[in-house]
């Protein structure tokens, strides 16, 4: 399985190149776009912040971005597996590293399917990628002062959890 590791703003630049060279055949490629963000001392040129819109267009091609390490390489191996066939990518930041033990044991993620963090009450809070990491922090503070949001982990943005989706909106009024 080929493994494409480009930074995220040069991805930019080979977009033609994804659609017509993969997407449209529906190859089984695997984008791994590094600088996902503000990429902070690589400079303005190098802050990946378009990669969800401009891959979430592209015909036949999933579009994730892991939480953390352990969601990373989750990821990388649910990807591979024989049975998904179709170009993904999977985007992530700069050194922005949370986990000292990454190594965890393999797991299959269901495409297309978020994950609860935590329960709450009131509020839900929905994250793609590595800003979850920010949003557990914030439950863990508001949680001193007696409030209790729930947190949602969307893993996809292409294709959403729909399923999750509704139910948060059924469920919550105020959603961030």
């Amino acid at each position: 399985v080929p493994y494409c590791n480009i930074y995220s703003t040069f991805m930019q630049r080979a977009y033609d190149q994804v659609i017509h060279d993969v997407a449209i055949q529906n190859l089984k490629v695997i984008f791994c776009m590094d600088r996902g963000g503000v990429a902070g001392a690589d400079g303005a040129t190098h802050h990946g912040v378009f990669d969800y819109a401009y891959m979430r267009c592209i015909p036949n091609m999933v579009v994730t971005a892991p939480m953390n390490e352990s969601e990373l390489r989750n990821l990388m191996y649910t990807l591979q597996l024989e049975k998904h066939n179709f170009p993904s990518s999977i985007r992530y930041p700069r050194g922005q590293g949370v986990m000292v033990n990454w190594q965890t044991p393999f797991e299959e993620i269901e495409i297309g399917k978020g994950r609860l963090i935590q329960d709450g009450e009131e509020v839900a809070i929905l994250t793609i990628g590595h800003t979850g990491n920010f949003a557990v922090e914030t439950c863990k503070h508001l949680r001193t002062h007696d409030l209790q949001p729930a947190h949602y982990d969307m893993r996809f943005v292409k294709p959403l959890d729909e399923e999750m989706l509704h139910d948060i909106f059924n469920r919550f009024d105020k959603i961030i």
